[in-house]
């Protein structure tokens, strides 16, 4: 089994030989791959903005598509000092400004929502197995997130890469996926 240390830097490094082109491309497949899930009676959803130079999923393709369904979307703003995030809604006067990391966040603290609010989680990832489990950067701002959410929330991951067939070697804090879309695929945990 590999350790989640080397499993983050192999999936690291297949994200760093990805095209602009390819990106643009893969993210859009899997915003219509979005479009088959059975998510559409839901009302809240938080979306994570991709970090760019980290080669993350472009999820602008699924904000327009959350958008044209009239959802309410939810942004995060990461505190790097208490390693927790705190949740916003997006509104048509909510200003997104990238923090010091490169993360796009909304700023103010206007409309802020409790993650027991929250109906479907679109969460980043590294690397993902067939259990739902998940790698992500290490610092652990999502397992911490998901973990404040009800159970029932449907944690949906995206990933421009499939499943990987070995297990992920998971601790007593890691909260898994239920769901995983891709540019090929979805699966079901």
């Amino acid at each position: 089994m590999k350790s989640k240390r080397s499993l983050r830097k192999e999936y690291q490094d297949k994200r760093e030989q990805l095209t602009d082109d390819d990106i643009h491309k893969l993210s859009l497949d899997i915003a219509n791959n979005i479009l088959e899930l059975d998510i559409w009676g839901y009302k809240n959803f938080h979306l994570f903005l991709p970090i760019e130079n980290k080669k993350e999923v472009q999820t602008e393709y699924i904000m327009q598509v959350l958008q044209g369904r009239d959802k309410n979307i939810v942004l995060s703003r990461s505190d790097f000092k208490t390693m927790e995030m705190r949740h916003f809604l997006l509104t048509d006067q909510t200003v997104i400004k990238k923090n010091n990391y490169g993360i796009p966040e909304p700023e103010g603290d206007d409309f802020e929502v409790d993650p027991k609010q929250l109906d479907v989680i679109f969460v980043p990832l590294l690397a993902v197995d067939h259990n739902g489990s998940r790698i992500g950067y290490g610092k652990g701002f999502y397992d911490r997130f998901l973990h404040l959410c009800r159970p029932n929330a449907l944690k949906i991951g995206v990933s421009f890469f499939e499943p990987l067939d070995e297990k992920i070697p998971i601790d007593q804090n890691d909260v898994s996926i239920d769901q995983l879309v891709t540019p090929n695929s979805v699966s079901v945990f």
